[in-house]
């Protein structure tokens, strides 16, 4: 008992002798530290989407497998190893949408711009003007205590050319009277999204995708669902007025907020506006001189 208890403490000595540890260099760590966010972006990807349950389903077959080959179950083992293609196919048709809204979302990220912003295609303004989130603030709110519902896409970098095609051209500068007459009841242009680029507002009645996300309340309506569905395809900013409850939410990066007061939504519109201050307008002013002396 002595001779095999030496062994294993030889075993366990060799395995966590540091001898035995590969020498590590920077880009060990870098690896390392990439992998990590990786994993744990994956991570939290799966766990915002349906796909959670459906990876615990897998989870559940593979300790079954493992269960089965060390208990030398052969039968299960055969039928587990040949049905390994198929499955990986099947894992691939389950989860398409998901894979799909995932490679949309890595497509829509502009990494370098995020880091070097050399010019400013908006101008000194910004996205929009300092009157259009007056006007659309003003606009959602008198909505609301009219109790008229109301479905407004700000648009940001993402083309919606598809969504637009949907809906009637408008193509007029942005004014809450305007957008009260749109989703005033029985009007030809009430049912259905107003989309805006920059000060105008280019299409009305357009219809939105809805969103499948099962964490929303059961209590929302069509219009909550296709707000939140247009934000989790596009990088757009959305403003849903409740016909029933008269309440004002948003809804971007696929999240919705209920009953947000007009400091919230002015604020996060600022955000959204992306206006530039002082010392980048010097700098794209330099940029421009820079260019026209070449």
């Amino acid at each position: 008992m002595t001779t095999g208890l030496n062994a294993i403490i030889d075993a366990i000595r060799k395995y966590i002798s540091f001898d035995a540890v590969p020498r590590m260099v920077i880009t060990d760590y870098v690896e390392i530290i990439i992998i990590a966010f990786l994993i744990y972006e994956v991570m939290v990807w799966i766990k915002n989407t349906k796909a959670w349950s459906l990876l615990r389903g897998i989870i559940v077959i593979v300790l079954f497998t493992l269960f089965a080959y060390i208990f030398q179950m052969n039968t299960i083992v055969w039928i587990v190893r040949n049905a390994l293609n198929v499955a990986i196919m099947a894992v691939i048709v389950i989860f398409q949408p998901e894979l799909r809204k995932a490679l949309d979302i890595l497509g829509r990220k502009n990494i370098i711009a995020s880091f070097v912003q050399l010019n400013s295609p908006q101008g000194s303004k910004g996205r929009f003007s300092d009157r259009t989130i007056s006007e659309i603030i003003k606009a959602s709110y008198e909505m609301g205590r009219a109790r008229t519902g109301a479905l407004i896409v700000i648009a940001k970098e993402d083309p919606l050319i598809e969504y637009e095609r949907t809906g009637i051209p408008v193509d007029a500068i942005v004014s809450n009277q305007l957008l009260i007459n749109i989703f005033e009841h029985n009007t030809p242009l009430h049912d259905g999204a107003v989309i805006i680029k920059g000060d105008r507002v280019t299409s009305a009645t357009c219809y939105l995708p809805l969103s499948d996300n099962m964490d929303l309340s059961k209590e929302l309506g069509t219009r909550h669902r296709a707000g939140v569905g247009i934000s989790e395809v596009t990088d757009t900013f959305t403003i849903i007025v409740s016909e029933e409850t008269g309440y004002v939410s948003v809804a971007y990066g696929g999240e919705l907020y209920r009953n947000v007061d007009s400091d919230y939504l002015r604020e996060r519109m600022e955000m959204l506006q992306n206006k530039p201050n002082e010392d980048s307008r010097k700098f794209r002013l330099w940029h421009q001189k820079g260019r026209a002396g070449k």
